[in-house]
């Protein structure tokens, strides 16, 4: 069983920037895909970026070019760097682990992150 926690949320100001990190354990972190989603109020939940056991990434085309997700396999950690904030990007921000071959998921208790003047 993999746990998620989630982390780095708050209050922000438009165009400034926040740091998500997620800690998981559990499980063998690295043989993970994980990626980072969104629920803003009112909306379904969306893919904001992944980043596979590869390494490789991808972004939702929103975020592109503001956000940044990348992983530390030492830690068991992957993170998400938003710069740029806008008031569209406030949501909860959920932690996903999908595990690379048997699809298996996880899921974090999520964090808000507010952009706001």
């Amino acid at each position: 069983q993999v746990q998620l926690v989630e982390s780095g949320g708050g209050l922000v100001q438009p165009g400034g920037s926040l740091r998500l990190s997620c800690a998981a354990s559990g499980g063998v972190f690295s043989i993970y895909a994980m990626d980072w989603y969104r629920q803003a109020p009112g909306k379904q939940r969306e893919l904001v970026a992944l980043i596979r056991s590869s390494g490789s990434t991808n972004y939702a085309d929103p975020v592109k070019g503001r956000f940044t997700i990348s992983r530390d396999n030492a830690k068991n950690t992957v993170f998400l760097q938003m710069n740029g904030l806008k008031p569209e990007d406030t949501a909860v921000y959920y932690c996903h682990a999908q595990h690379t071959f048997t699809q298996r998921e996880y899921w974090g208790q999520g964090t808000q992150v507010t952009v706001s003047s």
